[in-house]
C-alpha cells in the first residue's frame, strides 16, 4: 500500500459507552481497524452515550458534509439542584425545593410538551465552543468569566416517559424524556432552563444519543464486537454513504472514469433520489457511484456536472 492510502475507506456508527470521550473511541476503532486516519462527527460528552458516526479513511472527507442536522436523544432530568456544568459531573451552586406538583405525571408531560418550538438557548459555560481561540470549557476550568451568546435551536419534538424519585437526597425527583432537536442543541441547557421555569433547579443525569441524522442505535456496533471481528466487520456493518449523506446520486459510465480521475466536466445525465429519476437542479450536490462506491460529490453547472470533491480511495458501502 502506497503511503497516504487506506485499506478501510468507509463509515461507522458507533455506540459510545458511559465514561470515555469521543477521541477515546476513535482511538480504540484505529487499534481494531489497524488504520491511522480516522476521526468522528458530532461530539458526545464523557458521561454520555449512543450514536457516534466515525469516518475510516477518505470517509473523514465526508465528516463535514454529513446530514446531521437533527438529533435524538433520551435523557434524564433531576430535578432540586443545579451544576456549574449543567450535568452531574459539577459542583452543585445552587439548590431549592422542588414544588409538589411537579411529581404528578400530567404535569409534568405538559411541562415537556410545552418546550417543542423554536428558541434561542444559552449554550453551558462548560463546552467545546471557542471563545477567543480557547475552548469555553477550558476557561470555566481556569475560572475565568465565559461569555456566549445565545444560539437559534430548534427542538422538534418532546416527550415525557416517566416520573421516578420522592424528592429526597437518596431519591431525588427524576424525569425520563425524548428529544428530537436540531444540530447544535444542548440538552443540558434544556434541563437547566426547564427547571428554573418551573421554579426549581435541574441539571442532566444521563444521556444518551438515540439517532444522529439518518444513523439509529440499530446501525450502531459496540466496541466489543469491533475489537473481535476487526477488519471484518466493514463487509456488512458499513454505513451507506450516500444514505447518510441524504442526496441524489448519479451513476458513472465505464467511459466517463478518466474524466472524473481527473476533475473534467462530465454530462449532467439524469440522478435519483428516493427511487425518482430526475434532471439534477442548479447548484446541486451529487453522488458519483461506481461499482457501490463513492468516488465522488460534485454539482450541476449549466448542462454539466464539476468536481467539488473527489475520493483518492472511493468511500465503500453503497447499497
Amino acid at each position: 500500500m502506497r503511503r497516504g492510502t487506506s485499506g478501510i475507506n468507509a463509515l461507522l456508527a458507533v455506540d459510545k459507552p458511559c465514561g470515555m470521550t469521543s477521541h477515546d473511541v476513535v482511538s480504540r476503532v484505529r487499534r481494531a481497524l489497524g488504520e491511522r486516519r480516522v476521526g468522528h462527527a458530532g461530539t458526545l460528552d464523557p458521561d454520555a452515550s449512543g450514536v457516534l458516526v466515525v469516518g475510516v479513511g477518505q470517509a473523514t472527507k465526508l465528516l463535514g458534509m454529513l446530514t446531521l442536522d437533527r438529533k435524538s436523544y433520551r435523557a434524564r432530568i433531576e430535578f432540586g439542584s443545579q451544576t456549574t456544568t449543567d450535568d452531574a459531573e459539577g459542583e452543585v451552586i445552587a439548590s431549592s425545593v422542588v414544588p409538589p406538583e411537579l411529581f404528578d405525571t400530567g404535569v409534568a408531560a405538559r411541562a415537556v410538551a410545552g418546550l417543542v418550538g423554536e428558541l434561542d438557548q444559552m449554550p453551558p459555560a462548560f463546552s467545546a465552543i471557542s471563545v477567543g481561540g480557547k475552548r469555553a470549557y477550558a476557561l470555566a476550568r481556569e475560572g475565568k468569566e465565559v461569555k456566549l451568546s445565545p444560539r437559534h435551536v430548534t427542538i422538534h419534538e418532546a416527550g415525557l416517559l416517566s416520573v421516578v424519585g420522592e424528592g429526597t437526597v437518596e431519591s431525588p425527583l427524576v424525569w425520563e424524556c425524548d428529544f428530537d432537536v436540531s444540530k447544535g442543541t444542548y440538552i443540558r441547557s434544556i434541563a437547566r432552563d426547564l427547571g428554573l421555569k418551573l421554579g426549581t433547579h435541574a441539571h442532566l443525569c444521563g444521556l444518551r444519543r438515540t439517532s444522529a441524522g439518518m444513523v439509529g442505535i440499530a446501525d450502531c456496533v459496540s466496541l466489543d464486537e469491533l475489537a473481535e471481528r476487526g477488519r471484518d466487520l466493514m463487509a456488512d456493518r458499513a454505513l451507506d454513504p450516500v444514505a447518510c449523506l441524504g442526496i441524489a446520486t448519479r451513476a458513472v459510465e465505464v467511459a466517463e472514469i478518466a474524466d472524473i480521475t481527473c476533475g473534467r466536466h462530465i454530462p449532467m445525465g439524469l440522478v435519483s433520489l428516493d427511487g425518482v429519476a430526475r434532471e439534477p437542479r442548479p447548484g446541486e450536490p451529487i453522488a458519483l457511484v461506481w461499482d457501490h462506491a463513492l468516488v465522488g460529490v460534485w454539482q450541476r453547472r449549466s448542462a454539466d456536472l464539476v468536481c467539488s470533491t473527489n475520493f483518492a480511495q472511493a468511500i465503500e458501502g453503497v447499497r
